[in-house]
Order: structure tokens, then sequence, then C-alpha cells
């Protein structure tokens, strides 16, 4: 069962491929916002690691962030993810950021509890839509 209070992490070296730049977020080399938000995800995610019964995952369905600092090449950003509500299915978390130099963002991120088999059985339906 999911309980409020599980914490996750995850971190990320900012290098070439990650920028604004790179990732088309913007024209300068530091930390892309796209690129954030997949890393507070990737803690989130971290959270739940062993916790969700066979056969089932999550998905991201809501990310409400604020990028508060530039993080250049060379330095590491590590984000961090607690579960804060659990609502049925509906898992909400509080997210936060940080590089050596202090904090870089922070927010909320909601996820849905998912039976992946049902789940893919969808996607396959919609991939069949242009067919």
């Amino acid at each position: 069962m999911l309980e409020k209070g599980l914490r996750g992490e995850a971190k990320m070296e900012v290098v070439a491929g990650n920028t604004a730049s790179e990732v088309g977020s913007g024209s300068v080399p530091v930390f892309a916002t796209p690129m954030l938000v997949a890393l507070m995800e990737s803690a989130a995610i971290d959270a739940l690691r062993d916790k969700l019964p066979a056969g089932q995952s999550t998905v991201g369905t809501k990310v409400e962030i604020v990028h508060t600092a530039a993080t250049p090449l060379g330095m590491t950003v590590t984000a961090q993810a607690e579960l804060v509500e659990v609502d049925g299915r509906r898992l909400v978390f509080t997210v936060s950021a940080q590089d050596e130099a202090g904090p870089v963002g922070e927010g909320r991120h909601e996820r849905f509890t998912i039976d992946l088999e049902k789940f893919m059985s969808r996607v396959k339906k919609r991939k069949s839509y242009n067919d």
C-alpha cells in the first residue's frame, strides 16, 4: 500500500545533451526546464520503487514547477520527491531540486497508478486510430 511520506531522489549531471539549447527549450547552455521536469518525475518514480504490486505502474499526469536558477555545464542537479497525498489511484508529490550552489526549482507532481495490461491495450487501440 502506498502511504504518504515515501521519498525518492534522482540526479543528473548537466552535459551538452540536456541543456536548453540542445533540447529546444531555449538558446543557452544551461540545464533545460524539460530536463528538470523529467528529473523530478524520476525522483517521484524512485519514491515508489518496489512499492507497487506486480503488473502495476504509474503515469505522470500533471506537473507544476518553477525553475528558479540556471545550472551550468558540469554541475549536478539533484531532485527529491515526497508523496504527500494518496487519493485512490491519484498520487501527489512535492518536488524540489538543487545543484551544488543551492535550490534550482520546486513544485508539485501528480501521477496515477495504472494496470499495465489495460493501459497498453488502450494505447494499442489509440495507435490503430490512423491505420
